[in-house]
């Protein structure tokens, strides 16, 4: 919850139109950004109740380099392009739609953690395997601070 707090406060830092500029034409606006990550977290989180729903696929391992994310708390120190729809990633229309977006993030969070489920499934992550419900909440942490360095480079555009 934290970490979407700090997002939520970080927007009181730039006038809306700030978040629609980019730094180049082929990167994103401090606006996708936000956009990509309500969009991911969202899935992170369906990901979330389909395995607090099912014992399916409990024995799934995830992927050696998810080992190591998940053993360092982080993704790797790296830029990643991700799946083709990024480049399709919209820019908000508002603030208020960033708003919006990330307060139903924590709904859903505050409602999952409200849970009674005893299931112990593992739903398929498209490149690092299986996940239990408990990784995917520390994923969607991992996934906004790994953001958090591309919304470094995009302030100091903003601020040149």
């Amino acid at each position: 919850m934290n970490t979407i707090n700090y997002w939520l406060d970080e927007l009181n830092r730039y006038e809306f139109e700030q978040m629609l500029e980019k730094p180049q034409p082929d990167k994103w606006s401090l606006g996708q950004v936000y956009m990509h990550l309500i969009d991911a977290t969202g899935f992170f989180l369906s990901q979330v109740e389909a395995c607090l729903q099912t014992n399916d696929h409990a024995e799934g391992e995830m992927s050696e380099v998810a080992k190591s994310m998940f053993a360092n708390d982080e993704f790797l120190d790296k830029m990643i392009e991700g799946p083709p729809s990024n480049a399709a990633t919209p820019q908000p229309a508002s603030k208020e739609e960033i708003v919006r977006g990330l307060e139903m993030l924590k709904e859903r969070i505050l409602a999952l953690g409200h849970s009674n489920s005893t299931n112990k499934g593992k739903t398929k992550h498209p490149g690092h395997q299986y996940f239990n419900a408990a990784e995917w909440l520390q994923y969607a942490h991992m996934h906004f601070r790994h953001h958090e360095r591309q919304k470094g480079r995009i302030e100091v555009f903003l601020e040149g």
